[in-house]
């Protein structure tokens, strides 16, 4: 496994995330175990989650399987560093109930409490934003979290699906009150939606925050699919979004361009996306949700994977990106 500073702290990440949004919804206990017990054996010591995760009825269950992962002892807690999120409504569908979302002082400190006993431990490694609040000052967010930072319970701050102009203000926010600031951003981003490129990175960039792509390959657009649907699992392969582009006719040429170019390398698409996100500049490490233990062994392979001056030529040519802000709108 390779590693490297999580943006401008000195923390070592893995340069692939371990996503665990299938535990639970998709994979049961026992094999998420077994897949994070893989990951830790493969180097992998950036864990991602979030307290909603579980969905519907079972918000939360995500993290009680971590939790229970870590309550096995062996140093997995103290070889992982665990980052989880904060805004979703964690009440029950119909039953939501004042302060008990977004980013109020209120919330965060009752969430912080939530998460940290359904994953067994006494403090979260990074505490994400899961979302902007629109209607909680910054001020107060900054306050909260150097209150959590005091008592140990989080160590750093980080940010998720924030726009540049958002991280400028909640960093420069911090500055003014002596606050150290989000230390990272999870955003979008892929071969296929490149729009991140125009002003969130180069905003996380400027201010230090480490780039962590999420759906790396575009909910399995990328991983793929028209072969798979040719063998018959395009079911699995496509959901939501992935599933919408497919049926524009201008996306599915794009993605047909993409594997022919791949098989004529001999190259894996899921492999190819991933090992494409970790040329990209500010990019820590994409997030990989594995369902299963050979999805896993694939997204560990794609940390390993040399991508050749012609390749990724070629990728510009069918998936060109945004190009800079202001050019990419302007003069």
């Amino acid at each position: 496994m390779k590693y490297t500073q999580l943006g401008r702290t000195g923390l070592e990440v893995s340069r692939l995330v371990l996503g665990t949004m299938n535990f639970g919804p998709q994979t049961n206990e026992a094999d998420s175990h077994a897949i994070m017990d893989a990951a830790l054996d493969a180097g992998v010591n950036f864990f991602d989650t979030a307290n909603v995760y579980g969905w519907g009825e079972n918000k939360g269950r995500t993290e009680e399987i971590l939790g229970t992962w870590f309550a096995q002892g062996g140093e997995r807690r103290d070889k992982v560093v665990l980052a989880t999120k904060v805004y979703g409504n964690m009440a029950a569908e119909g039953d939501a109930w004042p302060n008990h979302h977004k980013l109020s002082a209120l919330n965060i400190r009752r969430a912080v409490d939530a998460s940290l006993k359904r994953l067994q431990t006494d403090h979260i490694d990074l505490y994400q934003f899961h979302h902007i609040d629109r209607s909680t000052p910054v001020e107060e967010i900054w306050q909260a979290i150097d209150v959590l930072i005091q008592q140990g319970k989080i160590l750093y701050a980080g940010s998720s699906n924030f726009a540049g102009w958002k991280i400028a203000q909640t960093n420069e926010t911090a500055r003014r009150l002596g606050s150290y600031g989000l230390v990272s951003e999870q955003c979008l981003y892929n071969l296929a939606e490149r729009r991140a490129e125009m002003e969130v990175i180069p905003a996380a960039q400027e201010y230090g925050l480490g780039v962590i792509p999420w759906s790396p390959l575009h909910g399995g657009l990328l991983g793929g699919v028209i072969r798979k649907e040719r063998e018959g699992g395009a079911a699995r392969s496509t959901s939501g979004r992935s599933a919408d582009a497919l049926a524009n006719t201008t996306v599915r040429a794009q993605i047909q361009a993409y594997e022919d170019l791949l098989d004529k390398h001999g190259l894996e698409p899921g492999e190819v996306g991933l090992a494409w996100l970790l040329t990209r500049p500010g990019v820590t490490g994409p997030i990989s949700g594995p369902r299963t233990r050979e999805q896993l062994d694939s997204a560990v392979r794609a940390v390993d994977l040399e991508l050749s001056d012609e390749v990724l030529a070629s990728l510009d040519e069918i998936f060109p990106g945004p190009g800079p802000s202001p050019e990419a709108f302007a003069w």
